[in-house]
């Protein structure tokens, strides 16, 4: 098979499409021939070596996919060969072809495109885990999400949305503040013109929100702390600005506030089965009937991967950008 691989001895560590072992499969998964696969921010820096896949994972990128199942391992039941699939990997979706345990399948709706699934696990299972699972967002509750116009925010908005909370986001421009508004916000602060714990103090009066999911890290530590309301929960999903902070802890303990640290690539299939058969059970119907969408930014063919890295690595996207590996 060909996939994407990284010459790490070249100048700017180039991505070519090309020849590669085709993976094996086990008793309890299935081959899929992918049809579609998704960029994420942890690609690009598994790419420069800061993200190690977890053991026994493929060290190619790629950590969702769509496409057709081709094999089935004897352990396998409720699959057969011609089955259109999507499901969230510990890598290898930069490929024509990966090895998937069957617990993690998702069928695809007969209407959807292989693009339109690739667009869905990997951003859909992290807003939903850390949002509902993570930090328990209830009904009529206030959200705060930062980089609301990413594929995670995008899906997040639409999430709390629909479970009946108010959705704050942040973004660094003026369509992406458009488009989060569209999709559900209800505030939508542009992080480079303005401070958005002054705007979100000004416009709660004061109260603040009761969750908070932050890929920044530590220059917003401080204000995320001081927007929480009593006993409100901080969500670390990424730490792009950086992983050092200090913290009065006397404030966590008077406000009984919770700090959650989350990673998802890394966890055990049984947990990763679990986020995803709730998420079915709460959501899936939602996809389903076009009430939530994945929110796809641009679509390239595999072979332009480099520029649909340097696409996402300057912050040009709304939603996800997409990889197609094959036609159909």
């Amino acid at each position: 098979m060909k996939a994407i691989i990284v010459q790490k001895d070249q100048a700017g560590q180039p991505l070519v499409w090309q020849e590669a072992p085709d993976p094996a499969y086990a008793a309890a998964e299935v081959l899929v021939n992918i049809h579609a696969t998704a960029l994420n921010r942890a690609d690009l820096m598994q790419r420069v070596g800061n993200y190690a896949p977890p053991p026994g994972a493929s060290d190619i990128m790629g950590l969702e996919m769509a496409g057709v199942i081709t094999a089935v391992g004897a352990k396998v039941t409720g699959w057969k060969v011609g089955d259109r699939v999507c499901a969230l990997l510990p890598g290898g979706g930069y490929a024509e072809r990966v090895n998937v345990p069957h617990q993690m399948l998702m069928r695809i709706p007969e209407a959807w495109s292989y693009e339109q699934a690739a667009a869905v696990p990997e951003v859909f299972y992290t807003a939903y885990v850390n949002m509902f699972m993570e930090a328990g967002l209830q009904t009529g509750e206030t959200v705060l999400i930062h980089g609301g116009a990413s594929g995670v925010g995008t899906a997040g908005i639409q999430l709390g949305r629909e479970a009946g909370c108010r959705v704050f986001v942040t973004a660094g421009a003026d369509d992406k503040l458009a488009r989060c508004t569209e999709l559900g916000a209800e505030l939508a602060i542009n992080y480079k013109q303005e401070d958005f714990a002054e705007r979100i103090q000004a416009y709660t009066d004061g109260e603040g929100v009761d969750v908070i999911l932050d890929i920044v890290g530590a220059p917003y530590f401080e204000r995320n702390v001081q927007l929480l309301k009593l006993r409100g929960r901080l969500v670390f999903v990424s730490t792009l600005g950086g992983g050092q902070a200090e913290i009065d802890i006397r404030t966590l303990m008077r406000r009984r506030l919770r700090l959650i640290g989350s990673v998802l690539r890394s966890r055990s299939l049984e947990e990763k089965t679990e986020i995803k058969d709730r998420f079915l059970a709460q959501f899936w119907p939602l996809l389903e009937g076009g009430i939530i969408q994945p929110i796809i930014d641009s679509v390239y063919p595999i072979e332009q991967t480099n520029e649909a890295h340097e696409h996402m690595r300057n912050n040009k996207n709304t939603g996800k950008i997409i990889l197609k590996v094959r036609e159909g």
